[in-house]
């Protein structure tokens, strides 16, 4: 082998290397996100945005995915959880509406060095299972106020309806209305079908004509509550409130057909944790206690101006 080819040799190998440490020095931090929000959520939509609107923010320097179940399925949520770190991201957010059924996988991932952060639900789980810190509310704490809100207006006889059956952070909710009422309170089981929640809310109050309030865990039970309250015959006995919000949800309170909703930013939940990992990465700064984007309380008084930010996507 002459010289020359040596040295072309030697030149190719040297470019090689130092592309290949170039690739290195400026690989994406690669973020996954994984909730159990379904698609056609208009929570989980504002929350997904904030997620979105991160990840445009750092598209330069970071790769963030946004992963979930088409339903509400621990088993496939899991299956999710575990396919992203398999893939070993620099950093990992995600939701935990059951920490028994999500414990293992995110264990997982934490005992695998994968910085991970805690997002909506969780606030009580995340630190048993390795997560950083947690982005959201307290359920129970936010629950409380609203059970709070409706004994002060001499409500003694509620229920809550429970629209995710088997999201514990959603009981803990309920649990928290219940004490912060004073009172009993039974729990309506419907799905997210507005037909079939309206039709049991109906079911409930021809059973039950004495409830004077009905507290809504999530917006998607909203409408077929007040819808069900309607067709009972329950209008001006029977109030309604909800956590969280739509845009259905906010013209109601507006118009005085709805009590309040209990307001979690959930822009915040998808946006915070995507920022808060990029800059681990980046310097390994960190907040050194959870971050609480809730709850706020919407109210007649209030409920314009968050309509006029529901509007661009941020509420």
């Amino acid at each position: 082998m002459n010289s020359f080819i040596k040295k072309s040799i030697l030149v190719i190998s040297t470019l090689f290397l130092v592309l290949s440490l170039s690739t290195n020095a400026f690989a994406k931090i690669k973020i996954i996100v994984v909730t159990h929000g379904q698609d056609a959520s208009a929570f989980w939509s504002v929350a997904k945005k904030g997620v979105t609107d991160a990840a445009a923010q750092y598209e330069n320097i970071a790769d963030v995915q946004y992963r979930n179940p088409k339903e509400f399925d621990m088993v496939e949520m899991s299956q999710i959880i575990d396919n992203a770190c398999a893939s070993q991201p620099d950093g990992l957010v995600v939701s935990i509406p059951d920490a028994d059924a999500l414990g293992s996988a995110i264990t997982a991932c934490t005992e695998a060095g994968i910085p991970t952060i805690s997002m909506n639900s969780g606030s009580q789980d995340r630190e048993a299972l390795g997560a950083l810190l947690h982005v959201g509310q307290t359920e129970y704490e936010a629950g409380y106020g609203g059970g709070k809100y409706f004994r002060k207006q001499g409500v003694t006889k509620a229920a809550c309806v429970n629209q995710e059956v088997g999201n514990v952070a959603l009981d803990r909710r309920c649990e928290g209305f219940q004490d912060g009422l004073g009172s009993a309170v039974d729990v309506i089981a419907v799905t997210v079908d507005p037909t079939d929640a309206k039709n049991k809310i109906v079911a409930y109050l021809q059973k039950n004509p004495g409830t004077q309030a009905i507290m809504s865990l999530g917006q998607d039970a909203a409408v077929p509550t007040m819808d069900g309250i309607k067709e009972a015959g329950q209008e001006g006995k029977t109030k309604s409130a909800t956590f969280d919000l739509s845009p259905e949800v906010l013209a109601a309170i507006r118009d005085g057909n709805m009590e309040y909703a209990i307001d979690q930013q959930q822009y915040l939940q998808g946006y915070l944790p995507v920022v808060i990992l990029v800059l681990y990465n980046q310097y390994s700064l960190l907040p050194g206690v959870d971050v609480l984007t809730g709850p706020g309380f919407v109210t007649q008084g209030n409920a314009a101006d968050v309509i006029k930010y529901a509007s661009q996507g941020y509420r």
